[in-house]
């Protein structure tokens, strides 16, 4: 496949999961705490963000996961190339589609969102945060291994559904599925990122302290995938390790 193909591949991979799910969380979802700290959900809620951001990969990963691998993240790039997956030249150009496709839904969810009298982007734009910018008031470090730990787990399940070994044509589903119970973990202690690009998409729109705190939306993330790159191979073979049956197109 012509690297071209697959980097416009991850671009539109990469632009619908922020589109998509941060888009569902401006416009659909509020997180509301009043004076006595209690929690009032309003619209579709955390259930429905979630889904959102499970419902993008999902589709994504049908629709373009069979020319690009279908990553849509840094981090499983990452994780991707350690596993030997992906060639490691390939992480750059990866890296870069998908930033820009983060970026660019971001930006047309500030415009669009700035269509309604009164919107005030600042601090609500879904960005990720710890402490006073955490949902739920968690701390660094809290984020940080919710973050890793999260991220590792959305790999394994990556490497396994994509592995040549699993039965074919159900990696999207356990991947979206995947991603949407992360997300009905996390969305209150960071606002859930496992996903480097989708934190850059919206945190400069954001800003409020998100671009400040943007560098742990991108270590956390690429170290729980790059311990779980390492450690599927390891634990459960490569694929060429075993007999060979069908393949899944998305991961080869």
């Amino acid at each position: 496949m012509e690297m071209s193909k697959k980097l416009l591949a991850e671009f539109f991979g990469t632009f619908w999961l922020v589109f998509g799910g941060c888009g569902s969380a401006i416009f659909a979802a509020k997180f509301i705490a009043d004076a006595d700290g209690n929690v009032i959900q309003v619209g579709i809620g955390f259930a429905g963000v979630a889904l959102a951001f499970g419902l993008t990969v999902l589709t994504m990963v049908y629709a373009v996961g069979h020319i690009s691998g279908g990553h849509f993240n840094p981090a499983v790039t990452v994780g991707a190339v350690l596993a030997g997956r992906t060639p490691a030249k390939d992480l750059p150009g990866y890296w870069g589609a998908q930033v820009v496709g983060g970026l660019l839904a971001g930006a047309l969810l500030w415009l669009i969102a700035s269509g309604r009298p009164g919107f005030e982007a600042t601090g609500n734009m879904a960005a990720n945060g710890f402490g006073e910018h955490s949902p739920g008031g968690y701390s660094m470090m809290a984020v940080l291994v919710a973050e890793v730990v999260l991220t590792f787990f959305f790999l394994l399940v990556i490497l396994g559904s994509t592995d040549e070994r699993a039965p074919k044509g159900f990696a999207g589903l356990s991947i979206g599925l995947t991603l949407t119970l992360i997300h009905l973990i996390s969305i209150p202690i960071s606002n859930t990122s496992v996903n480097p690009a989708r934190s850059t998409g919206v945190a400069f729109f954001n800003g409020d302290g998100a671009p400040a705190q943007l560098w742990l939306f991108w270590i956390a993330p690429i170290i729980g995938a790059a311990i779980a790159g390492v450690a599927y191979p390891a634990l459960f073979g490569k694929p060429a390790d075993q007999p060979r049956r069908e393949a899944s197109a998305v991961g080869r």
